[in-house]
Parts: structure tokens; sequence; C-alpha cells
């Protein structure tokens, strides 16, 4: 029993590593850590995120909300288990986080309050690869 649960919290963790490398140079990836599942910070910030899907899919930005323990892909109210995130990505354990991550595997931002999606979309739209993008699409 022992070896199984071992077997399944490394397959956790491969999975989840995994995911965050298919990203590079695929999508922008927005961080939002919270400590609780349930926190108003964390509902706040993802109704704002809602909203803006149609924006959020035009400049590839895939969303990862994650706890100590867990995390969420893309508006999903399905938890998974992992710690890869927190570990990472929240090492001054801060209540409330969002961690804007480029195309480049780069972090782009940093904060500890709810971020707007004029000031995320801003930054973005101000990337030479995102105004590549424009061009291009034009």
């Amino acid at each position: 029993m022992k070896i199984l649960l071992i077997f399944f919290i490394l397959l956790s963790h491969f999975s989840l590593g995994q995911n965050m490398e298919k990203h590079l140079w695929e999508n922008r990836v927005l961080l939002i850590y919270s400590i609780d599942e349930k926190s108003q910070k964390l509902e706040n910030q993802l109704t704002i995120l809602r909203e803006h899907k149609k924006k959020l899919l035009e400049r590839k930005i895939v969303v990862y909300s994650f706890t100590e323990k867990r995390y969420s892909f893309n508006f999903k109210n399905k938890w998974e288990n992992s710690e890869i995130l927190y570990s990472k990505f929240n090492p001054k354990n801060e209540a409330f986080r969002v961690i804007l991550i480029g195309l480049d595997g780069k972090i782009k931002l940093e904060q500890s309050t709810i971020l707007s999606t004029e000031k995320l979309f801003t930054i973005i739209d101000g990337m030479p690869i995102r105004k590549r993008e424009i061009r291009n699409k034009n």
C-alpha cells in the first residue's frame, strides 16, 4: 500500500511537470496561488478572467489556480493533487500571488494583489513576440 501511495505521488508530480513544460513556446501561463481553493481573492480573480476568455485565448494564455497541495487548470472545478507549483512559485509563502510566465518560460510579472485584465493585456501586448503575432494576424 505504501509503495502504491509513493508511486501515485511521484506520478502526479511528474505529470504536472510535464504539463508545464508543454506550454513552453506554445502558451503564456498565468499562475494564481491562493491559500485556499475557496478564497474570495481567488474567486474574484477567476471571475475577472472568465469574463475575458476570448481575449485570453487570443493571447495564448492558460490559467493554473493552485494551493499548497492542489491545482486546477483553466477554470475547471476539478482540482488535482500536486505541490510542485507551490514549491516552485510561492517561496515567500504569500496568501495570494499572481505570476505571468511568457512563451519563453520566463517570469514576466509577479504580484500579490488581484490582477486586472487591462494590466495583464497591456503587459502581454507590449511583448515583442505578441507584437509579431498581431502583425502576422493583420
